[in-house]
């Protein structure tokens, strides 16, 4: 604690001073970057399970998360989720939705978008929208591909999702994929996953984890040290091995410490939390008090 005191003093004089002097920009940068360095990846919650309380109050309960401790938001796409709870955004301008956020004390670095998002007809127009909410990562939300569909049907994707990475890419921002259980099953005698880290391009697509899939015995701290810098943010969901349910932070399956430790070999700059709203509470107290730096 000593340590930390001293270092958040000296950070916080330099600013004091360097805005006497007239060199506040400068100063801001060192605080900024001595927090960084304490406080790792900070950490985020994903929407999509709350979205029916967003829709009845979407401010409230951003602000409600904030003040549970979470620092950023990964939204879901008004668009490619407007079915499946999230309509209510687009009653709202991009700039409103920006907004409320912001005024909520958070940051939304991230988005959810439909596979249909990324076709050659429909990815100008999500970009655009991530623009104009000033993201960083534009994430695929996986390929939903049917149970009859064949590792080339996967390979066909992936090379999809590269040429809108490509564009992506070139506006400024990072394409990502999120995976989910079906992504970790056998097929063609090859794991599905594995296939597409093969085939999707390591600097046009990064890869966003869903820890979950520990019920199914794969851990994200071996994913981020076989393939060091493919991910750029993961969903943390931990699961209990006697009920077989998504379980509060540290109270399940996973070795959270074993996850943090190796969140920088992968290239993780966000996490998300991701269960029902109430374990938001407890999961964002339990990371806190485990003082470990991502």
């Amino acid at each position: 604690m000593e340590n930390i005191n001293r270092r958040s003093f000296i950070a916080k004089s330099a600013l004091t001073l360097g805005a006497s002097l007239g060199f506040g920009e400068t100063a801001q940068k060192l605080l900024a970057q001595t927090e960084i360095k304490y406080k790792g990846i900070p950490i985020g919650f994903q929407t999509y399970p709350i979205r029916d309380k967003l829709g009845k109050d979407f401010a409230g309960t951003l602000k409600t998360m904030a003040n549970f401790g979470y620092k950023t938001t990964e939204l879901c796409s008004p668009a490619g989720y407007a079915q499946i709870g999230f309509g209510f955004l687009g009653k709202l301008k991009n700039a409103e939705i920006k907004s409320i956020i912001t005024d909520s004390g958070l940051t939304c670095p991230s988005c959810h978008f439909g596979k249909a998002e990324f076709a050659p007809d429909k990815i100008d127009k999500t970009i655009e929208f991530a623009q104009e909410m000033g993201l960083n990562h534009m994430i695929c939300s996986t390929f939903w591909l049917p149970k009859t569909a064949t590792l080339k049907d996967y390979q066909i994707d992936c090379e999809n999702l590269n040429k809108a990475g490509e564009k992506i890419k070139a506006a400024g921002m990072q394409a990502g994929f999120h995976n989910h259980d079906f992504e970790f099953k056998m097929l063609e005698g090859e794991l599905i996953y594995d296939v597409l880290l093969k085939h999707l391009d390591p600097e046009l697509v990064k890869m966003q984890f869903q820890t979950q899939v520990i019920q199914l015995g794969y851990k994200a701290a071996d994913y981020f040290k076989k393939y060091p810098g493919r991910f750029i943010s993961a969903h943390l969901s931990d699961w209990t091995a006697d009920k077989k349910e998504t379980a509060v932070a540290q109270n399940g399956l996973i070795d959270w410490k074993e996850f943090f430790a190796c969140t920088k070999a992968g290239g993780l700059q966000t996490i998300f939390v991701e269960m029902n709203f109430d374990k938001f509470e407890c999961s964002i107290k339990n990371i806190q008090k485990m003082k470990v730096k991502a």
